[in-house]
């Protein structure tokens, strides 16, 4: 006879396939986070670009001096775009983009594309991870994800990330 499998708990909340409405309002908050993040991580990118050049936004996005100047800008772009582009487009018309992406990105991306750039340290971790989805290139949320089952002594994970790289 088969043994029914325990459930299991993220944030309290348990897993379930497919996601259950708590699992998604969990999923939404994270991601507003995230999006949150992002703008400000692009925004600082084009403050730093407009030190250069105040007419920025005006001028036409080029891949290689972007790269040159300011890598992480493509990176954000890319990580949300999945496309680079050429001649023909402004800084302002690839920001619109962006924003336009960002804003109808779905969760499983986010939570993808997310771990991908926060593991280089291009985006800043989250509080909470996404939950309900099998894999990511890192945990890019600094919360503990707490099983009620399992028996974890927040101190010992406190005292790990007191000297952690992330908090410097």
């Amino acid at each position: 006879m088969r043994k029914k499998k325990e459930p299991t708990f993220a944030y309290g909340i348990e897993i379930t396939k497919p996601h259950s409405k708590e699992m998604y309002d969990h999923n939404d908050t994270v991601a507003k986070e995230m999006k949150s993040n992002w703008i400000n991580e692009w925004n600082k990118c084009i403050a730093k670009l407009e030190d250069d050049d105040r007419f920025i936004m005006d001028r036409e996005w080029d891949e290689d001096d972007m790269k040159r100047d300011c890598p992480e800008i493509v990176k954000l772009q890319r990580g949300i775009c999945f496309s680079g582009y050429g001649g023909g487009y402004s800084v302002q018309d690839v920001q619109d983009e962006v924003m336009k992406d960002l804003e109808h990105a779905p969760n499983y991306m986010m939570h993808q594309e997310y771990a991908y750039l926060s593991f280089e340290r291009i985006l800043p971790r989250t509080k909470k991870m996404m939950i309900g989805f099998e894999w990511c290139k890192h945990d890019y949320g600094t919360d503990l994800i707490i099983d009620p089952h399992t028996k974890v002594v927040n101190k010992v994970v406190d005292r790990l990330m007191k000297d952690s790289i992330d908090n410097q």
